[in-house]
C-alpha cells in the first residue's frame, strides 16, 4: 500500500494514495461541506460528480481552487480548507444556486431537514446579490413520489442511487446549461416510467425536490369522520427508526410509545402489520415447501427458486425488468395488504361493519407501499383494502402537530386480535428477516421436529448478496438473499441464465431491508445507522415469547375459523396475487 503526506490546516496527515482530500480532511475531523458529494450505502457506490462546487479548497502552488471530493492527495501537498479566498467562492456558489431556488422554505416538505438550508445558515448567507431567471418545471405527483424540479440543484444523488445502487434507470440528467435536469426520459411522470417507487432516490436527496406524496392529512380527516372506522398497523421497521426523528439514539426501540401515540391520535384500533407477517409466513412457507416437494418428486416444471413477493419496490422492478419471470415469485401478498384483505372481511364482520365503513391506514418505511395499496387488484367494487400508507416520517409529523411529548408517552400495547405477532415476524424489517422467519416454519412443518436453534446467523448481515444452505432434517435447502436492486438483478440475471442452485431468494429493494426504506428518518447513506436498527429488529426478536410464526394463537384461530388452510381455497382469493408485465406500459 502506497502511502502520501499532506499538510490540511496546518496537521499533518498520512493516507493512502488515492484518497480524496475530501476523505483525508475526515480523518483529523476537519468538515470540509459539500452539497453533491455522498457515499451511498456501500463505498463501490460514491456519488462525487464535483459539480457543486462548495467543496473547494485551496492547494499551495495551485492557480485554481479545488474540488476536494475529486482531488486525491499527493505528497507534500500544502491545503488550508478555510481561508478567506475558500470561504468567499463557497459563498459565492452557494448565492448562485439559491439565486435559482424557490423562496418558500417555510411551507417546504424537507424544511429543517434540507442540506441546502442548513449549508446557506452554516455559511451565514443573508443576501442573494445575483438575481436574474429562475427555471420553471411541471411538478409531477405520483402515487408515491412527488418531483418539484425547480428545487433540484443538480446534485445527481438521486441519478446514482437510481442507476448505481438500484440499477432501476429512470432518472438521468436530461437537457443542457440552464435548461439541465434530473428526470425520467423525454420528461415523462414517474407513474408512466419505469420508477419501482423504492423512495432511494428521495432518501439521498439534499432539497425538496424529491418527497413522499403526504397523506397524513387525509388519515387525519378519516380519523375526524364519525361515519368511519379507522384501523392502523404498523410495520416493523417504523418502531426501530421512530425514536430518531424526536432527538433518540438510532436503534432505539419504542414500540410501546408508538402504539400510545397512536392512540391519542385517535385511531379506532392500534394493531401491527407483525400479525399479517406471520400470516404471510403461513402462506409463502407452504408455497416453498409445495413447490420443493414437487421438486423432489421429479417434477421438471417447478419454479424454483421461489422469490419472497414482500417488498412492492421489488415487485415493481421485475414486472418492469425482468416479465419473462413472472411465475417465479411466490404469489402471496405482501404483508400490508394481507393486513387489510383480512381487515375488511374477518375483523369488519366482527365490527358489524360494511368494507366501506372501515379506512385502514398502514405505517411503514417504505414509498413504495403508497403505490401498492393504489393498485386496481387490491381493490374491491373501487374500495381498497389499505386505504392509506404514510410513511415513519409522516407519522412522526403528525404527533409533533399533535404537541405530543414522544419521549414521555407511557408504553402501550396492540389491540387484539390482530395486534398479537411472533419474533420471526419482527425481523421482517431486516435483510434475511424474511427467510428466516420462513425457515423457522417450514423447518417445524417439513420434519415435525422442533429447532434446536431459532437464530440463523448464516443468514443476518449487510452484505449485499448472501447464501446458505440450511439442513431441513437431511434436505438441503440453498438460500440466497439480496438487498438493493442492483444486488437483486444479479441474482435474478443468474436464473434467467439458468445459473440459480437456490431454492428460495430473499429481495428487498432498499438497502438494509425495510430499515432502510425510503421512508424513514434520513440516515444520509450511514451504513451505522442502519446497523443499529437491524440490531434493534433482532433484541425485538428475542424479547418475544413466542418466535415462529405458526405458534401465533392468533393466526391458528384465524385459519380455524375462517380461512381453512395455508394456500387454500380461501387464502388464495384473499391472500394471494398476479403480477403484469409493466415493461409494455413503458414502451407504448
Amino acid at each position: 500500500m502506497e502511502i502520501v503526506q499532506l499538510t490540511i490546516d496546518n496537521k499533518k496527515v498520512v493516507v493512502e494514495k488515492g484518497t480524496t482530500i475530501l476523505e483525508a480532511a475526515k480523518t483529523i475531523g476537519v468538515d470540509i461541506p459539500t452539497l453533491c458529494h455522498m457515499k451511498l450505502h456501500d463505498t463501490n457506490f460514491e456519488n462525487k460528480p464535483g459539480g457543486c462546487r462548495v467543496c473547494v479548497v485551496e492547494v499551495e502552488g495551485r492557480r485554481n481552487l479545488a474540488p476536494a471530493c475529486k482531488s486525491e492527495c499527493d505528497e507534500g501537498m500544502n491545503i488550508n480548507t478555510h481561508s478567506v479566498r475558500v470561504v468567499n467562492a463557497r459563498r459565492t456558489v452557494m448565492e448562485l444556486i439559491l439565486s435559482d431556488h424557490p423562496f418558500d422554505c417555510l411551507v417546504c416538505a424537507k424544511s429543517g431537514d434540507c442540506e441546502l438550508q442548513s449549508m446557506a445558515q452554516n455559511l451565514g448567507i443573508r443576501e442573494i446579490r445575483y438575481q436574474g431567471e429562475k427555471n420553471k418545471y411541471k411538478s409531477d405527483e405520483s402515487p408515491a413520489i412527488i418531483r418539484e424540479m425547480e428545487k433540484c440543484i443538480m446534485c445527481r444523488r438521486c441519478e446514482t442511487s437510481c442507476n448505481k445502487v438500484q440499477t432501476v434507470g429512470t432518472l438521468s440528467a436530461i437537457n443542457r446549461g440552464f435548461e439541465s435536469v434530473v428526470a425520467p426520459a423525454f420528461e415523462m411522470d414517474l407513474d408512466h416510467s419505469n420508477c419501482t417507487f423504492c423512495g432511494q432516490c428521495v432518501a439521498v436527496c439534499p432539497t425538496g425536490a424529491l418527497t413522499e406524496r403526504d397523506s397524513s392529512s387525509k388519515v387525519m380527516d378519516a380519523i375526524v369522520d364519525p361515519t368511519k372506522t379507522v384501523i392502523v398497523n404498523t410495520a416493523p421497521a417504523v418502531r426501530a427508526a421512530l425514536g430518531e426523528e424526536f432527538g433518540m439514539e438510532a436503534g432505539t426501540l419504542v414500540t410501546g410509545k408508538m402504539v400510545s401515540a397512536l392512540r391519542k391520535l385517535g385511531f379506532d384500533h392500534v394493531f401491527d402489520t407483525d400479525f399479517a407477517a406471520d400470516l404471510t409466513i403461513m402462506e409463502e412457507g407452504t408455497e416453498l415447501l409445495g413447490r420443493l416437494g414437487k421438486h423432489l418428486a421429479g417434477d421438471k416444471d417447478v419454479k424454483l427458486p421461489i422469490l419472497t413477493s414482500c417488498c412492492p419496490g421489488w415487485v415493481n422492478f421485475f414486472e418492469h425488468q425482468f416479465p419473462d419471470m413472472l411465475d417465479i415469485p411466490s404469489t402471496a401478498k405482501s404483508p400490508q395488504q394481507m393486513f387489510g384483505a383480512i381487515a375488511k372481511t374477518y375483523f369488519a364482520d366482527q365490527l358489524e361493519k360494511k368494507r366501506e365503513e372501515i379506512v385502514v391506514v398502514s405505517v411503514m418505511p417504505c414509498l413504495a407501499k403508497k403505490y401498492e395499496c393504489s393498485r386496481d387488484e387490491f381493490k374491491v367494487d373501487g374500495d381498497p383494502d389499505v386505504n392509506l400508507s404514510i410513511s415513519t416520517r409522516e407519522l412522526a409529523q403528525m404527533i409533533r402537530n399533535a404537541n405530543l411529548n414522544f419521549e414521555a408517552l407511557e408504553d402501550d400495547d396492540f389491540d387484539q386480535p390482530m395486534g398479537e405477532s411472533t419474533g420471526a415476524a419482527v425481523i421482517f424489517g431486516t435483510t434475511g428477516g424474511v427467510i428466516e422467519a420462513a425457515v423457522r416454519t417450514a423447518y417445524e412443518v417439513h420434519t415435525k421436529k422442533s429447532l434446536e436453534r431459532l437464530d440463523f446467523e448464516e443468514l443476518r448481515g449487510m452484505e449485499g448478496i448472501r447464501s446458505a444452505t440450511i439442513d431441513f432434517d437431511g434436505l438441503p435447502v440453498n438460500i440466497g438473499i439480496a438487498h438493493g436492486l442492483g444486488n437483486a438483478r444479479k441474482l435474478l440475471e443468474d436464473i434467467r441464465a439458468g445459473k440459480s442452485e437456490f431454492h428460495a431468494i430473499e429481495i428487498m429493494a432498499c438497502p438494509g431491508g425495510c430499515i432502510g426504506g425510503g421512508g424513514q428518518p434520513y440516515h444520509h447513506g450511514d451504513v451505522e445507522v442502519l446497523k443499529k436498527r437491524q440490531s434493534a429488529i433482532y433484541q425485538e426478536d428475542k424479547g418475544k415469547v413466542l418466535r415462529k410464526s405458526h405458534e401465533n394463537p392468533f393466526i391458528q384461530k384465524l385459519y380455524k375459523e375462517f380461512l381453512g388452510e395455508p394456500c387454500g381455497e380461501k387464502s388464495h382469493e384473499l391472500l394471494h396475487t398476479h403480477y403484469y408485465d409493466k415493461k409494455k406500459k413503458t414502451e407504448i
